[in-house]
């Protein structure tokens, strides 16, 4: 504090003393007017001293404030002109008023002033009419932190592009943990000799340790199938551009020796907890596995999965040891409930209603009570009629119940089965999810990032034809307590041949085991082709939307439906299977409305082209050869559009690696 200040705030004291004498003055004046003009008079000298040195205190004071703010003010002018600070004023029709010249610099310009900033720096404009706060942007190679008042039309621009380099350095310098796994190695290795064993050992160590030399990767094998790496996230987003082609690298390698060995690699990245990144490599890999092997999974802390790869058909891996296992493992579970409620997907299919049956029948076998929950509204017209024929056996059909009556009997010792998805959003229930804690699933679909929460009991095989050959193997393995109707062995072969296409697609040799079991159990083939049977009105529809086909690449046929016309997923996936038959066609997509707001599209390949990664890539999933997805909020026209981006995003990946 100044001097005179100082000296100032310690006089205000002396001034309520002097005013307490002279009250006591006045008083005095009443008894002695003598003394107390006397004492007037004494007073006078001080308070005139007072009096002069207030007046020059309050000289210096304001010669101290004029001094201040001259001061303040030649800061604040260097600070706008000096400081590495980008200060700019712009007007409604984002002219530039005023600009530093530091930020002139910036731009390497003389001058910013009368210049239209659509001109120097179009991407403050979105910045601008959105109103934000702040943001990060990039100009003429640096990287600044832009601080918007729109009140003032203000902006103020931080130099970050050292803070972002620093940001970078360390995300790119991160470490990632992956998993390498060599799907078939006990299958193709069983029956050779040593030698032959080590040669191919010897060839697929010595492509990956290439690899890993050539991307400057550590590598070490730690089994005869797996081996493990350790590199950084730099490396890894090479790995991405590459779309992996280790993958492919492998295989045509290995092809060449009469065997096939295929790669599933997991990944995890994206923190820097060792424990945790060796989780998220073992998660990916057991989501690449899932999903049926030969490709890449990266699953990033937030949950969300990147896939690379999955060009191939699976090969069937099961073996029934594995089928006997989960078997006698459901069996138990539904011994330690009190009743079972199965459901499988919205909008039903074969599969789906004959599986659900077939666990139905496990639970019986066990003596447990059991019921399948199905929305009799949400049916197309095979299953309806499978349902017609369903109703005549009463002591099935009562089975049948709804998502309101399944909610109502649950308790806490209810076990739920899954069948024919894994995805919480498909399930024709959600709210059971969240009503039963023990909760099996079995699906023959490759697996997704949205599955449902802590099951007790995973089953799935993404080499079987349907869910309803899995069931079937588990038939064979619980108690003979009673025998298969007619009606049920009809309903699981029903679901395989549908998701077959009558055996001619995605059929291994367990395929034709479980439709011989159920055939000798009494299966209808008669009765299955009634079920398949179509009226004339949808054949009209389907031939409507074949008609619209046109190629879009090579191979590929893309059809559509109109705006006003509206077909359930069965008439868009047959228009999609039937096209695929057609000569020259290798894939196949079928777009259509299936209500005003939903827009289905299914799509076929004969294995060439992955279509569930291209539908996974608009949202929805399936198999290499069998995939889907459903759009809202879209025209049929949106929605081609954005198809065709997702091949030509799939076609430029595959001619990458």
């Amino acid at each position: 504090m100044p001097a005179f200040l100082e000296k100032r705030s310690i006089r205000y004291p002396f001034y309520g003393l002097i005013g307490v004498t002279v009250v006591l003055l006045i008083v005095l004046l009443l008894y002695n007017w003598i003394l107390s003009l006397a004492g007037f008079f004494a007073m006078f000298i001080p308070l005139y001293y007072m009096f002069v040195v207030d007046r020059r205190q309050r000289k210096e004071m304001e010669d101290y404030i004029a001094t201040l703010s001259y001061r303040v003010k030649k800061v604040g002018e260097e600070a706008l002109l000096e400081l590495p600070i980008g200060i700019m004023l712009i007007n409604e029709e984002y002219t530039i008023e005023w600009a530093n010249p530091y930020l002139s610099s910036c731009f390497d310009e003389d001058t910013l002033l009368g210049k239209s900033l659509y001109d120097v720096a179009d991407r403050l404009i979105p910045l601008i009419k959105q109103e934000a706060k702040t943001e990060v942007i990039t100009l003429h190679d640096k990287k600044f932190r832009v601080i918007h008042k729109p009140e003032e039309r203000l902006l103020y621009f931080f130099d970050v592009t050292e803070q972002a380099e620093i940001e970078k350095l360390y995300l790119n310098e991160r470490t990632a943990i992956a998993i390498i796994f060599l799907d078939n190695y006990d299958d193709l290795t069983q029956g050779m000799d040593d030698q032959m064993r080590g040669s191919l050992n010897n060839l697929v160590t010595s492509i990956l340790n290439k690899w890993a030399n050539d991307n400057g990767i550590f590598l070490k094998r730690i089994s005869s199938e797996r081996f493990i790496a350790v590199f950084n996230e730099e490396i890894l987003h090479g790995l991405e551009k590459g779309k992996f082609s280790i993958l492919d690298e492998v295989r045509e390698m290995t092809s060449k020796q009469n065997t096939s060995f295929t790669l599933s690699i997991g990944v995890g990245t994206g923190v820097s907890s060792l424990p945790e990144l060796g989780l998220l490599a073992q998660s990916s890999l057991d989501l690449a596995l899932g999903r049926g092997g030969d490709q890449v999974a990266i699953k990033l802390p937030n949950g969300k999965v990147k896939f690379f790869g999955g060009k191939t058909n699976p090969i069937e891996k099961r073996t029934r040891v594995r089928a006997r296992v989960i078997s006698h493992a459901l069996r138990d579970l539904i011994i330690a409930s009190d009743k079972v409620i199965i459901m499988g997907h919205k909008n039903p299919d074969m599969d789906s209603i004959g599986s659900s049956i077939g666990i139905y029948k496990v639970a019986q076998l066990n003596q447990k009570d059991a019921y399948i929950v199905v929305n009799m509204q949400e049916m197309e017209s095979g299953v309806k009629r499978m349902m017609d024929e369903i109703r005549h056996q009463e002591k099935l059909y009562s089975r049948f119940i709804g998502p309101e009556e399944a909610l109502e009997i649950a308790t806490d010792k209810t076990l739920l089965v899954v069948v024919d998805t894994h995805k919480p959003s498909l399930v024709m229930e959600e709210r059971l999810l969240n009503k039963i804690d023990n909760v099996v699933v079995i699906d023959h679909h490759r697996r997704g990032e949205d599955f449902i929460a802590n099951p007790l009991l995973v089953y799935m095989e993404p080499y079987a034809s349907s869910t309803s050959e899995l069931v079937t193997e588990f038939l064979e393995y619980q108690p003979k307590r009673g025998k298969i109707e007619v009606i049920e062995a009809t309903a699981l072969l029903a679901g395989i041949i549908v998701d077959t296409k009558s055996f001619s697609l995605r059929t291994g040799s367990r395929t034709f085991d479980a439709a011989s079991y159920l055939r000798a159990h009494g299966a209808d083939t008669i009765l299955v082709q009634k079920f398949l049977k179509e009226d004339v009105g949808t054949y009209i529809k389907r031939s409507k939307l074949i008609e619209s086909v046109y190629f879009y690449h090579e191979g590929i046929a893309i059809a559509k439906g109109s705006e006003q016309d509206f077909n359930d997923q069965v008439i868009i996936a047959q228009a999609a299977d039937t096209l695929l038959t057609m000569n020259g066609v290798t894939a196949s997509f079928v777009i259509s409305k299936r209500s005003e707001e939903l827009i289905g599209i299914s799509a076929r390949s004969l294995g060439n082209i992955n279509v569930q990664v291209i539908m996974e890539g608009m949202k929805g999933g399936g198999h290499l050869t069998n995939a889907a997805t459903q759009l809202t909020g879209l025209t049929i026209e949106q929605a081609e559009d954005q198809l065709k981006q997702v091949i030509e995003d799939y076609l430029e990946g595959s001619t990458k690696e």
